[in-house]
């Protein structure tokens, strides 16, 4: 019975010493915050024809302020000539480019990058009022776009 409880005791003190570690590592990791976009034509101010889309994701550090993005597009009627995050704008609205893109020049594609961004930005992040554009050379002032969020 003596070696039951020792190996039991030793079981529970094994255990517990790798909760605390799992329970470390978790409060260590950096939080983040990933927003959401679903491009349209329908979406551009003001809407445009085509049959292009795209998503985008934008994953925030809270601890650094970065920001990282994946956007894939399909469809467009011609090549990409230029892509964007712009803010602050709620839907519906236009506003400045704030994170500038290296797309693919071709009508389909995926654009990867990462940047640092300011306290006040990752606010209008948080709040809705970025969104992605991607443009043609039909299109130049957007063909498709979407609203990044939460």
């Amino acid at each position: 019975m003596k070696h039951r409880m020792t190996a039991f005791a030793v079981v529970a003190v094994v255990a517990s010493v790798g909760l605390t570690a799992c329970l470390q590592q978790q409060a260590a990791a950096p939080a983040t915050i990933t927003f959401k976009a679903h491009l349209t034509n329908k979406d551009e101010v003001p809407p445009t024809a085509g049959a292009g889309t795209g998503d985008g994701t934008v994953v925030l550090n809270t601890a650094t302020n970065e920001i990282t993005w994946n956007v894939t597009f399909s469809g467009l009627t011609g090549p990409a000539i230029a892509a964007h995050i712009h803010g602050p704008g709620a839907p519906g609205t236009n506003a400045s480019v704030l994170v500038g893109f290296d797309p693919p020049k071709a009508p389909a594609g995926e654009i990867k990058g990462s940047n640092v961004i300011l306290a006040k930005q990752v606010e209008d992040l948080k709040a809705g009022k970025w969104y992605v554009n991607i443009h043609t050379a039909a299109n130049k002032g957007g063909e498709i776009r979407g609203q990044l969020m939460q």
